[in-house]
């Protein structure tokens, strides 16, 4: 995500403890919300699918599962 969309979601969540926001404004948070989750989840799922885990007892290497 850019770092402009991040400085707004953050611009909105200060304007809504001081003043409120309108409908318009809270529609677009929701929205900027959810992609900076998925983005968030993507780079998860990518970190964890290249994670791999030592066996203490054969010494092997193994993907992490589900």
């Amino acid at each position: 995500m850019e770092q402009a969309k991040i400085d707004r979601i953050n611009a909105l969540a200060r304007k809504a403890k001081t003043e409120g926001l309108t409908d318009a404004e809270r529609a677009e948070q929701a929205a900027l919300r959810q992609e900076y989750r998925e983005g968030f989840l993507r780079n998860l799922r990518t970190q964890l699918d290249n994670t791999y885990v030592m066996d203490p007892e054969s010494g092997e290497k193994r993907k992490l599962k589900e």
